[in-house]
């Protein structure tokens, strides 16, 4: 691909059009969601044939994928921006709500129901691996104190592919997993909906959750 400032104009209004249909996309998918994304629909938004549409995005998948890597290395790169202008573990936590709040359909796309019939590629997975590295290094740089050993601790010790070449302890490696999954609980409620009408304020009950993990409990 041609450096920034020597492309040429067929190569930057073929970027124009990349992007225009992946803004059209998620149009689409934040009115009836994934699964209904439809490339017809959009060449005819466009005013193009279908036949000119598929020459950008081979396929409805190829483009579902473009806008799932788009999304996995926004929320890389924000950690990773938030990371190295020294956000604690807490901080972390909080960039990821607001990461959420700021386009929900983009949240769901990577961490929502799965679009039936569709296998992300395996660079994606490296995207995600990337998030989950800047939480474990939080997760480290927080220190803080190991509980008793769990059973899933244990099984942590050798069941640890998901955390790539990190030599975070089992201990850390369970911390993080079930900060991960904690927060990504209230977020997916949150974001569908779920709250609506019980009365309470959910950035408090994220808050609740995160503290119930990172904050020593109170002194008897």
């Amino acid at each position: 691909m041609a450096e920034t400032g020597t492309r040429t104009p067929r190569e930057r209004y073929r970027d124009q059009v990349r992007t225009e249909i992946k803004d059209h996309a998620r149009e689409q998918i934040a009115a009836a969601g994934a699964s209904a994304l439809s490339l017809n629909a959009i060449a005819k938004r466009m005013g193009m044939s279908g036949p000119a549409l598929y020459r950008y995005f081979a396929s409805r998948d190829d483009l579902i994928t473009e806008l799932v890597r788009d999304a996995y290395r926004s929320l890389a790169d924000t950690f990773r921006t938030a990371a190295g202008t020294g956000a604690d573990l807490s901080g972390m936590a909080h960039i990821l709500r607001t990461w959420a709040l700021e386009d929900p359909q983009r949240y769901f796309l990577v961490y929502g129901t799965p679009v039936p019939g569709y296998h992300a590629p395996d660079d994606i997975t490296g995207i995600a691996s990337e998030i989950m590295a800047t939480l474990l290094d939080a997760c480290v740089a927080a220190g803080l104190p190991a509980g008793p050993a769990t059973p899933f601790d244990t099984h942590l010790a050798d069941h640890r592919d998901w955390a790539g070449d990190h030599t975070a302890p089992p201990e850390t490696l369970h911390l993080a997993l079930t900060l991960w999954t904690r927060l990504h609980g209230v977020l997916s409620l949150e974001l569908a909906g779920h709250f609506t009408g019980m009365g309470f304020d959910p950035a408090r009950l994220y808050a609740a959750e995160l503290a119930a993990l990172v904050e020593p409990p109170p002194a008897r």
